[in-house]
């Protein structure tokens, strides 16, 4: 059953009634929210304005807007530079290009140096669909976790997303959060938490769990409508909403994993890297169970339909649930 402190919405199971948006419209709300209620705020983008949604920012406040241009490299050096002068700086493009192109500017100019720049990487996943492999960023998460002093945020909504960019603003240190381009169900409510640094349990069996599921983005819906499924043939399943990649949120993936005795992460991103990366790494050291991974296999995407590939790449409903039985074998 969904759990009350969640505050989901009452028809969480029904697609058909969900409102569907972007993510990446979740973070033009919340910067223009975040700008208002901070004057140093400014943003960047480099030459995609409507697709990032920064043109609600550039609209409302057009003398704290910098268009950069195709030019990924100085947008992450210019914004350090306005960081190290006492603005906040948004810097906005698609995944691929930001942190994909500009890595190096991230790490050496932003992090090394722990400047207060908050990095927007949108059109992230195969869901970007027809676009392809070579705008399709699912490494992103893996390269950014890897820098030290870098906050990595994956919102499951575009309410969660805006809740996201919000925090992000009044987090002092820079901060990655990755959107999605297509529009997604929206079932999280104003009432539902978000912290940086912590998961929400959203779902939860009567008595003890079988297996819990570790979602990020927007797969987290799939991994709820998962769990109904799977509580109709009497499996327990717990699902855990996990926003915060890094830092992971240590204490409830440990009780999770003594609680169920085996794990299953969805993410729409490469396995290596990512999530499932991270929560494997944390628990192999404090307690070890079998863990089962979704989400991309060492494999470039392809063109297609947003739904239809995380279908073909094994990411929708029925793949979990049959992740979810193969987990709890093994833990047998």
């Amino acid at each position: 059953m969904i759990v009350p402190r969640a505050h989901l919405v009452p028809h969480v199971f029904d697609r058909a009634k969900l409102e569907g948006k972007p993510t990446r419209m979740g973070y033009g709300e919340g910067l223009v929210s975040a700008a208002d209620e901070n004057k140093n705020i400014v943003a960047l983008c480099a030459d995609l304005t409507e697709s990032t949604q920064t043109h609600h920012f550039q609209k409302k406040y057009p003398d704290r807007f910098v268009e950069m241009g195709v030019a990924e490299q100085n947008l992450a050096s210019v914004a350090s530079g306005m960081a190290a002068m006492g603005k906040i700086p948004f810097i906005a493009s698609y995944a691929m290009f930001s942190p994909g192109r500009n890595w190096e500017q991230i790490r050496t100019t932003i992090c090394y140096n722990e400047q207060n720049v908050k990095v927007v990487g949108a059109h992230a996943g195969v869901s970007v669909g027809p676009d392809g492999a070579t705008h399709q960023a699912i490494e992103d998460i893996a390269i950014m976790r890897v820098i030290p002093h870098m906050v990595v945020l994956s919102p499951c909504d575009a309410l969660e997303a805006k809740k996201a960019t919000i925090a992000a603003a009044r987090f002092l240190g820079p901060v990655y959060i990755r959107f999605h381009r297509e529009k997604t169900p929206v079932f999280t409510t104003e009432e539902t938490p978000f912290e940086i640094g912590k998961a929400e349990i959203f779902f939860e069996p009567s008595g003890e769990p079988d297996v819990a599921i570790i979602a990020m983005g927007p797969l987290v819906h799939n991994a709820l409508l998962a769990a109904e499924a799977l509580a109709k043939e009497g499996v327990g399943v717990r699902v855990i909403n996990s926003p915060s990649v890094k830092p992971l949120d240590g204490m409830i993936v440990e009780k999770a994993a003594r609680d169920a005795g085996c794990i299953v992460t969805v993410e729409e991103h490469q396995i290596a890297g990512g999530l499932g990366s991270a929560v494997a790494e944390f628990l192999s050291s404090i307690y070890p169970v079998p863990i089962e991974f979704i989400g991309m296999r060492d494999r470039f995407g392809e063109s297609g339909e947003p739904d239809e590939l995380v279908e073909y790449f094994g990411m929708g409903v029925l793949s979990i649930q049959e992740v979810v039985r193969k987990v709890m074998k093994r833990k047998k």
